[in-house]
C-alpha cells in the first residue's frame, strides 16, 4: 500500500506528540484534546486530518467600556455587573438594560 501511494506522488505521515488541536472561529472555538492528527502531501498540496474528541468553547463577546458606561447609567448597575450582563446577552444593550431593570 505504502508502495503505491508513493508510486502516485502521495505520503502520509502521523504528526507525534499532538498535544491539542485548536480551531479558532467567531461563534467560537473546536478544542480537541489528544487529537491524532495525519499530514497527507499529494501533488504539492499537504492537508491534515484531525480525530478525536471536540469541545466547544463559546467565544466571549467584547464589550466596549462605552456600551458598559450606557448600561450602567440606564440601570444604576456596577460596571462589573454591567458588563456581565452584556456578556450574557452577547452585547445586545437594549436587553441587558431591560434584564438589569427587571431584577
Amino acid at each position: 500500500m505504502k508502495q503505491m501511494m508513493k508510486q502516485m506522488g502521495m505520503e502520509m505521515e502521523e504528526i507525534e506528540g499532538v498535544e491539542k488541536v485548536v480551531i479558532y472561529t467567531p461563534a467560537g472555538n473546536y478544542v480537541f484534546d489528544d487529537a491524532q492528527v495525519v499530514a497527507t502531501t499529494m501533488q504539492g498540496v499537504t492537508t491534515y486530518q484531525i480525530s478525536g474528541e471536540a469541545r466547544f468553547e463559546e467565544a466571549v463577546p467584547e464589550i466596549p467600556d462605552e456600551d458598559v458606561a450606557l448600561v450602567t447609567s440606564q440601570t444604576g448597575a456596577t460596571d462589573e455587573v454591567a458588563r456581565q450582563m452584556l456578556i450574557e446577552t452577547r452585547g445586545d444593550i437594549a436587553e441587558a438594560i431591560l434584564k438589569l431593570t427587571q431584577q
